[in-house]
């Protein structure tokens, strides 16, 4: 089976909200709610991987605060590796490059969405 390292942003905003992000009807997993983010490269840390990924999905650039958790997650497709991170904004507001939508939600909504399976684990941390 293929694997797959990838990393996520739990990110969070000045009222306390968190940044979902619905992945595009052309993409694998279509329609269900993720953290953005996306593959580690070769040679790349996952800080850094995530930094990239945001500033190329969402144009906008984070800082890193504290892992949230690491996820191993047998798809269909592939088996993927999840480190997710809390995350702030540095700079401007987050824009949908590839998702279908973003929604900033409080902690207490984020049950409401059809997430990823990879990402439950960390929606089970974050809202506990």
């Amino acid at each position: 089976m293929k694997e797959v390292t990838v990393v996520g942003a739990v990110i969070k905003n000045k009222h306390n909200q968190i940044l979902c992000a619905q992945r595009a009807s052309h993409m694998v997993l279509a329609d269900y709610w993720e953290f953005p983010g996306g593959k580690v490269e070769s040679g790349e840390d996952f800080q850094e991987a995530l930094i990239r990924e945001i500033e190329e999905e969402l144009a906008c650039t984070i800082s890193i605060e504290a892992k949230i958790t690491e996820t191993t997650y047998d798809y269909d497709f592939a088996r993927v590796h999840l480190h997710t991170y809390w995350c702030s904004l540095v700079d401007r507001d987050p824009i949908a490059k590839e998702h279908a939508e973003l929604r900033w939600l409080s902690v207490d909504s984020l049950v409401d969405l059809n997430w990823a399976p990879a990402d439950l684990p960390t929606i089970e941390i974050i809202t506990n």
